[in-house]
């Protein structure tokens, strides 16, 4: 399978290292001469490290390499059979570049978005046959990271999902069935991880250094919300986050915040500008957290018990199903637990008693519970026994 790769940045470097290891013949097209050099460099850099661990052998680095081919040159897309985007996040830019796409490539090459908060349903529409478009996105660093969001437009072909799903599976990936709704899986769900954390901060209850040693000492996640943010950089989660926001015609659920905001404004973009939340200067010393187990236990459950409604939600209103829930949470994101399976250990009416306390406290719609949730515990269900019970979803 011939397969054409637009944009070299990180992501679509990555991207193109995954499907030429798997044995395809990639073009990785950019008109920025530099860029496509640098991505080169990049990914054979990455095939010498894999050889050097002993992933790979010399000649097995080099005959992926050899499958890779550098163009600026969208005219050597003629044969492809699957047309992979992974540039700028703008509608408009993704747009024209499937419009011209479109004209040069079979009628039954797939195209693809590798989006992660653009509807695959606006970009599909430009196309002339929108009914072979579909969204494919990957996380990063797409060669380390294995989950795989697949997702169907409402123009998709009925089977081109499944074909995908399968295909992307034998690229080595674990992939998900996700709804086209804004932030599909892991960037709808995994909002509360931020947003309530700094919620929690900007009311005084806690500070930054306590509530990320809450969340990793604690709840077992690997980086706490701070200093994932800082990691992710704010250029990045705030623009997801207010994407998010807007598409959900301004669900408080997930409003952004003004502490956030401003560091974007101000270009304090995290680790990469050397300041965030944290300071990264090389003379910085950072926060201590007051180690109060009852204060942690205070900030983990209430962190978890609004990522815990987002996942029952998605669930109820069919985003996915249950095990690609749990699936996308762990593996893209690499929580400790799905959230739901941590919901069963909780009790979900232990969970339902968090949100509705902090509902009757604040009396905003953030703190809404998911109607499944509330009524499973009226049927003193879980989400397994949920299942068990012959409702699947």
């Amino acid at each position: 399978m011939i397969i054409g790769i637009i944009g070299s940045g990180a992501m679509g470097a990555g991207i193109a290292q995954v499907v030429a290891t798997a044995g395809h013949t990639v073009r990785l097209l950019d008109q920025n001469t530099q860029a496509l050099q640098r991505a080169g460099k990049s990914i054979q850099g990455g095939l010498d490290k894999l050889a050097e661990k002993g992933k790979l052998t010399i000649e097995m680095a080099a005959a992926i390499f050899a499958r890779l081919h550098l163009t600026e040159d969208i005219g050597t897309f003629q044969d492809c059979e699957l047309v992979l985007e992974a540039v700028v996040e703008d509608l408009g830019v993704k747009q024209q570049l499937f419009k011209e796409v479109e004209l040069l490539v079979s009628e039954t090459c797939i195209l693809a978005s590798n989006t992660s908060s653009l509807s695959i349903a606006s970009i599909a529409a430009a196309c002339q046959r929108p009914e072979r478009f579909i969204g494919i996105h990957f996380f990063n660093p797409a060669p380390l990271m294995q989950l795989v969001e697949v997702i169907p437009a409402v123009q998709t072909r009925t089977g081109l999902a499944e074909q995908v799903r399968d295909l992307v599976r034998s690229w080595g990936k674990l992939p998900v069935l996700t709804k086209d709704t804004p932030g599909f899986i892991v960037n709808r769900v995994a909002r509360p991880f931020y947003g309530e954390a700094i919620r929690i901060l900007e009311e005084g209850l806690a500070d930054m250094a306590t509530i990320d040693w809450a969340m990793t000492e604690l709840g077992g996640f690997r980086m706490g919300p701070f200093a994932l943010m800082d990691f992710i950089g704010h250029d990045v989660n705030y623009r997801v986050t207010e994407s998010v926001f807007t598409s959900f015609f301004f669900d408080p659920r997930y409003k952004p915040s003004f502490s956030q905001k401003r560091l974007f404004e101000a270009g304090y973009y995290g680790r990469k500008s050397g300041r965030g939340f944290y300071s990264y200067a090389a003379d910085a010393v950072q926060p201590e957290p007051t180690r109060d187990e009852a204060l942690g236990r205070q900030v983990l459950n209430r962190i978890l018990a609004m990522l815990i409604n987002e996942a029952a939600d998605a669930l109820a209103l069919n985003v996915a199903s249950k095990d690609d829930l749990e699936l996308a949470m762990t593996k893209g994101v690499n929580y400790p637990k799905g959230l739901l399976a941590w919901a069963d250990e909780l009790g979900p009416a232990t969970v339902l008693a968090t949100l509705d306390g902090l509902y009757e406290e604040y009396h905003e719609d953030r703190y809404r519970a998911s109607p499944l949730l509330r009524r499973m515990v009226k049927a003193g269900q879980t989400f397994f026994q949920h299942e068990a019970a012959g409702n699947h979803r």
